[in-house]
This record gives structure tokens, C-alpha cells and sequence, in this order.
């Protein structure tokens, strides 16, 4: 586990990954269907992006395993297949990423504490079983991601720090209101969420989804301001969805973010990769901007 604070710390800042949701779905995956069981019956494809994004030059990449929580998967009647499908993740990706860095993703799932959906005792056994299975399968940090309820990803958390000296990622979402402030869904301000997560031991703090590379700027100048020399993720998505003809289009290219890529890194974060729309072709030019930014610090 010390590999992945070594590598922070000697490479400044890292590449990630793109999206796996939406390259599943360009190569097969139906509305619908669940992705985590693609690790089981479609190896292959699972094995196939990962090594994609290494090739693009991603130093660290995450699995296919957002949404396999077994409160997530008992919608496809799975979740007895939880720590199986997310121990095939993490060993895909493992055996993709050879000697760069693998982080188990980990995504909310979808009940609210505050409406008595679930209790809090019922969501860490969840993610323990997954961060159990995921660690069990390879990784070298677990990532909690898209997350919008501090409570959720407190709980997360808990679950994460029963696994000794485990690196820990947590990545929120956020919209801006009619005002311009950001928010994440239950309303918490960015500074909200980052007090949050340095007093629950977090330790990369992150940003993902939910905007394009240069709609998330202003956000991570934020969180930037607030949170000193505790390391940044960011992972914009490619732009904002749109439909056409049926399908969902994120239009954000390559080339096109650029500027957003180099103000970030000027910004000061350390971990940068894509979201929602951004390919092997994204990570690509990602690559060759910190690898330019870096040569003239």
C-alpha cells in the first residue's frame, strides 16, 4: 500500500483513467444490463479498457466495480455474487496495469439515510464486503466516487478504515445553483465536504462528474483555496450529455480540453484523469500536457 504514496510523492502528479461506463456501452454493454457482471462474462472487454488506458498512459486506473455494492447488485439479484464480481474487477485491472497503480472503485448506492431508506449499519457491512473483495482481488488504494452525501461516504469510510493503512480516495459530485455556488445534491459546499473528509481521514480528496474540463475549474480553484497541501483528483467529465438519436453523447474532444488541463495543473492538483465521455484518446493528451508541465517546473 506504501507504493501508492511513494508514486504520489515522486511523480507530483499522476494520470488516471477515463470512463468504463460509457466505453462499455460502445462495446456492448445494453441498457439495463449490469456492468460488474461483464467481469465475470465478458472478461475480455473488462480486460481490454483497462489495458487501453494504461497504454494511453494512465500511472494509475481504477475497476469495474462502481456499482458493485451488494446493496447495487441486489437490484439485478447479484448481490450474493458481490465480493466474487468485484474481486474479478480489481484482478482484471491488476493484471492490465503490470506495475502501475490500480484503486478499487467504489460508488454510492442509491438509498438515503436521512429518509430512513437504509441505516448506517446496513451500508458499512455493504462496503466492507466490497473494499474487502476488491483489496482481496489486487489494488492499491480503494476510490470512493461521484459521492453527494456526506453521510453515505462517511460510512464508506468507516467501512475502508477497518483495513489497516489503506490509501483512501473520496471523490464528490457537484451542481452549480442559479447563484453560481457549487453544491452537492444534499447541499453541502464544497468547504463542507472537505472539513468533512480531513477530520474522517481521507487521504486524497476529490472531485469527479457532473461538469466538463472547463466547467470544473472554478470548483477546484475552491477546493483548492480550502484544503492546502492535501492532494487533488479531478476527473471532469467529456463536457455535458446530450441525446442524439437515442444515445447519449458526450462531445468534449480530446483537443478541446487541453486549456482545462493545463489551468489544473497550474491550479495545483495531483491526480487528473476524465469521467462520463472520455476515452484512451482523452487520457492520451492529458498524458503529454503533465508530462510537458512537468519538464518546465
Amino acid at each position: 500500500m506504501k507504493k501508492f504514496f511513494e508514486q504520489l510523492d515522486n511523480k507530483k502528479i499522476l494520470v488516471s483513467d477515463g470512463a468504463w461506463g460509457t466505453e462499455l456501452f460502445k462495446l456492448g454493454l445494453r441498457s439495463g444490463e449490469c456492468p460488474e457482471l461483464w467481469n465475470e462474462t465478458n472478461r475480455e472487454v473488462i480486460l481490454k479498457i483497462a489495458k487501453s488506458y494504461i497504454s494511453a498512459g494512465s500511472d494509475i486506473i481504477s475497476t469495474n466495480s462502481f456499482g458493485g455494492s451488494s446493496i447495487k447488485l441486489s437490484h439485478y439479484n447479484l448481490d450474493n455474487k458481490t465480493y466474487e464480481l468485484n474481486k474479478i474487477a480489481a484482478e482484471i485491472s491488476r493484471e492490465a496495469a503490470g506495475d502501475k497503480l490500480v484503486m478499487g472503485s467504489v460508488g454510492p448506492t442509491g438509498k438515503f439515510l436521512m429518509t430512513g431508506d437504509i441505516s448506517s449499519e446496513e451500508l458499512i457491512e455493504s462496503f466492507t464486503l466490497q473494499t474487502k473483495a476488491l483489496l482481496d482481488g489486487g489494488v492499491d488504494a480503494i476510490l470512493l466516487e461521484t459521492f453527494y452525501d456526506i453521510d453515505e461516504a462517511e460510512c464508506a469510510i468507516k467501512a475502508v478504515k477497518d483495513f489497516p493503512d489503506v490509501p483512501l480516495i473520496c471523490s464528490f459530485t457537484y451542481d452549480r445553483n442559479s447563484s453560481g455556488e457549487y453544491r452537492t445534491m444534499m447541499g453541502s459546499t464544497p468547504k463542507d465536504v472537505l472539513q468533512a473528509m480531513i477530520t474522517l481521514g481521507v487521504d486524497v480528496i476529490g472531485v469527479n462528474c457532473g461538469s466538463g474540463y472547463n466547467s470544473m475549474i472554478d470548483l477546484v480553484k475552491e477546493l483548492r483555496g480550502f484544503s492546502h497541501n492535501i492532494p487533488l483528483l479531478v476527473q471532469p467529465n467529456a463536457g455535458l450529455p446530450e441525446t442524439i438519436e437515442s444515445n447519449i453523447v458526450y462531445s468534449e474532444t480530446s483537443e478541446a480540453i487541453i486549456n482545462s488541463v493545463k489551468s489544473f495543473l497550474s491550479i495545483g492538483i495531483n491526480i487528473i484523469g476524465g469521467c462520463c465521455g472520455t476515452t484512451p484518446e482523452h487520457i492520451k493528451i492529458i498524458r503529454k500536457t503533465v508530462d510537458e508541465f512537468l519538464s518546465n517546473v
